[in-house]
């Protein structure tokens, strides 16, 4: 998966006209590090993934879809919905390009333990979410909470938040970001 990361960001960034120098400087991370990502050499987390992006600028879903067309697709069937998780944790977006669009929807997914990182999560927007099965950890703030199928989060996304799954299935929710944060 690396090696594939790596080589579709240097694909992307050569497609727009940018040396390694040039997006170092635009996104704020090392020439070293973005030599590295390319080459294979580092795995990138989605955190550090996404700066390197937005020096391009180009978001997470566009970066993983299959093609650059910005079409405008109306229906999705179960196999169309884009993954953007990893480690235990799914997300099923809905649309491949999300590029001047208001909302996010997702599908997400979380296996027994798995959760969104160590560090808390903080973006512009806000954002919701309801729980179809199993049961949800939901951080924001100094509130915490543990969900289950049925209950609802709603917030501020600039409020650092994190979702663990604490329950002995997996999670399923259907989630709502505006704007898109992926």
């Amino acid at each position: 998966m690396e090696h594939e990361t790596g080589r579709r960001l240097r694909e992307i960034r050569t497609k727009t006209g940018l040396s390694q120098r040039q997006l170092a400087k635009t996104s704020g991370v090392a020439n070293a590090t973005i030599s590295q990502i390319e080459s294979g050499a580092m795995n990138p987390t989605v955190g550090m993934l996404k700066k390197v992006l937005g020096g391009i600028p180009i978001s997470l879903s566009d970066f993983f879809a299959d093609d650059f067309s910005f079409s405008e697709q109306v229906f999705f069937s179960a196999d169309n919905l884009l993954e953007l998780g990893d480690k235990g944790v799914s997300y099923l977006q809905v649309g491949n390009h999300l590029h001047n669009k208001a909302i996010q929807m997702m599908k997400e997914s979380y296996q027994p333990g798995a959760h969104t990182g160590k560090h808390a999560i903080q973006h512009e927007g806000e954002e919701c979410g309801i729980i179809l099965r199993g049961t949800l950890e939901v951080q924001v703030g100094d509130e915490k909470k543990v969900l289950k199928a049925g209950d609802a989060y709603y917030f501020k996304s600039t409020i650092p938040h994190h979702f663990k799954n604490v329950g002995r299935e997996p999670c399923e929710l259907i989630t709502a970001c505006s704007p898109p944060s992926f």
